[in-house]
């Protein structure tokens, strides 16, 4: 197999998962660290994207920092009539979700992670508010984006 073949057999199927990611509206909920460019959920296909219930999708969230950080911590809420219920993810520790630690000022980072939807989640509609904090607590990101959990 000449290299050609190897790079094709390798990230044609990468760049094939890649395309299914939808871009999501969303709204900034207070990025005070930093700037955020763009928001992709995959599978998403229409919005508000429809979270299947026992399923897990990727958030990628590209945004620019605004700051120097060592670390980064996210914190996941699912607002519901107004009050943010905490939604755990698999890992918030943002080094360890894309992001190569130390955050360093006017540079853009892709942050990738999951978020499972339990079985056990009611079928509703909310907004879920993701946040990635620096170290000093102020946040690179604060997102807000409708879902609805469903069957």
């Amino acid at each position: 197999m000449d290299f050609h073949a190897v790079v094709c057999a390798f990230f044609l199927p990468l760049l094939l998962e890649l395309s299914h990611a939808e871009q999501v509206k969303f709204v900034d909920c207070g990025s005070v660290a930093g700037n955020v460019i763009q928001v992709d959920i995959n599978p998403c296909p229409t919005q508000p994207c429809q979270l299947h219930k026992g399923q897990s999708y990727a958030v990628n969230v590209t945004f620019t920092s605004a700051t120097d950080s060592q670390t980064s911590k996210a914190v996941v809420h699912g607002v519901i009539a107004g009050v943010p219920v905490p939604f755990p993810i698999p890992n918030d520790d943002g080094c360890k979700s894309g992001i190569e630690c130390p955050i360093q000022k006017q540079i853009t980072y892709s942050y990738v992670n999951e978020l499972p939807v339990k079985a056990e989640y009611p079928s509703i509609k909310l907004v879920v508010e993701w946040e990635l904090g620096d170290d000093s607590g102020k946040d690179l990101f604060c997102i807000k984006f409708p879902v609805q959990i469903v069957s």
